[in-house]
């Protein structure tokens, strides 16, 4: 029987390739490489992991004879092989690229390189620990620590509620590894933090630095909203109906259906009458089939959404809502505000429904049979 000289070939080159890069790491240009574990560069999606090996560091591995670690315990040729593998994603790892002491890096600071983006877009399996640090350090430089997750959130949907109002920083000091360990913190909850600090790093990472400049990040629905009561708080006279409903109605709705379930999203296109008349508590709940003591919790669902989607919401539509009473008044007119008020007492209420606390003027007691809508009340 002639002897397999194919496994001595392959043995022969991953011992060639380890060598070189051993070479490479331990050149002058990858000293900040070395004091980092293995498990820096390792990815979700890797198999065939070699455990032994993931908590040492690299100076550690490096400087052990190959022989040494290939007769380690548990270590076979194809964890040797994705030893190799992990190694070379270290050699291809820029020195400059690596994340400094994230407790140091100053909010003007110059942002480290970018790592390759999937064309695909979000991908959780290809981040590391390496690709992660990049993404904490460009939140820290950016002086975004402390805004709350959900902000920043493709859909309040994808994220623990419990998270929402979560500040960034406080997973810019920890590792993959260390955020996972976390209590409750499972791999659904892991994949939305880490969707917030990829999309905050597309957006931001390479962007140069200006003093006089600031760069603000909303929702692309509230900076529209934002932008039209800037206009209308400066505009003399009343926007039609029809403007209310295009440029502020409708997108902080649109923001609702992003952000909440269909029954939710069904349960704000009644008390504004987007499909007919304006629908009372009493006839939405008894519509969809719901008690009021419910409707009233989807309904505070509302107001929580747009609280963390838009911050200084409150004080901006209620703002524009004094400024319209006042030209109401001054000009002596009966503008049909019916929809707007409706919006305001929806995504903004004066306190939590079904609450002790003051109403909408023409809005009556939790207990009573029905709230009723007036123009002045949703």
């Amino acid at each position: 029987m002639k002897p397999n000289n194919t496994s001595s070939v392959e043995e022969l080159q991953v011992v060639s390739r380890f060598e070189g890069l051993r070479k490479i790491l331990l050149s002058d240009g990858y000293t900040d490489h070395l004091d980092k574990p293995l498990a820096y560069w390792a990815l979700p999606a890797d198999r065939r992991l070699p455990l032994a090996f993931l908590g040492r560091t690299l100076d550690d591995l490096l400087n052990t004879p190959f022989s040494e670690l290939s007769a380690t315990p548990g270590i076979g040729q194809k964890k040797i092989r994705s030893l190799v593998t992990l190694l070379s994603r270290a050699a291809n790892t820029d020195p400059s690229a690596l994340p400094v002491d994230l407790s140091v890096v100053s909010p003007d600071g110059k942002s480290p390189a970018s790592q390759a983006r999937s064309s695909n877009g979000f991908d959780p399996s290809a981040v590391s620990e390496v690709v992660w640090a990049q993404w904490r350090a460009t939140v820290v430089r950016r002086g975004l620590a402390g805004e709350a997750l959900g902000r920043f959130a493709p859909s309040l949907k994808n994220m623990t509620r419990v998270i929402w109002n979560a500040p960034l920083g406080d997973y810019t000091g920890s590792t993959l590894a260390e955020i996972r360990a976390m209590k409750t913190h499972g791999e659904k909850r892991v994949r939305a933090i880490l969707e917030v600090f990829y999309s905050i790093h597309n957006l931001v990472a390479q962007m140069g630095h200006q003093g006089h400049l600031v760069v603000r990040i909303v929702p692309r629905l509230i900076d529209g909203v934002e932008t039209w009561i800037g206009r209308a708080l400066q505009t003399p006279g009343m926007p039609g109906a029809e403007e209310i409903a295009r440029e502020f109605v409708g997108p902080l709705l649109e923001q609702v259906r992003t952000d909440a379930t269909q029954q939710i999203a069904r349960l704000a296109e009644y008390r504004l009458g987007i499909h007919g008349p304006i629908t009372s508590v009493r006839q939405a709940a008894r519509t969809m089939g719901l008690t009021r003591a419910r409707v009233y919790q989807l309904l505070n669902e509302i107001n929580d959404v747009l609280t963390v989607r838009w911050p200084m919401g409150r004080h901006q539509v209620y703002e524009l809502r004094d400024k319209l009473r006042a030209e109401t008044a001054r000009l002596d007119l009966r503008p049909d505000l019916t929809q707007f008020d409706a919006a305001v007492e929806l995504f903004y209420p004066d306190s939590r429904r079904g609450a002790s606390g003051p109403l909408e003027p023409g809005a009556e007691p939790v207990e009573q049979e029905a709230l009723q809508l007036s123009p002045a009340a949703g």
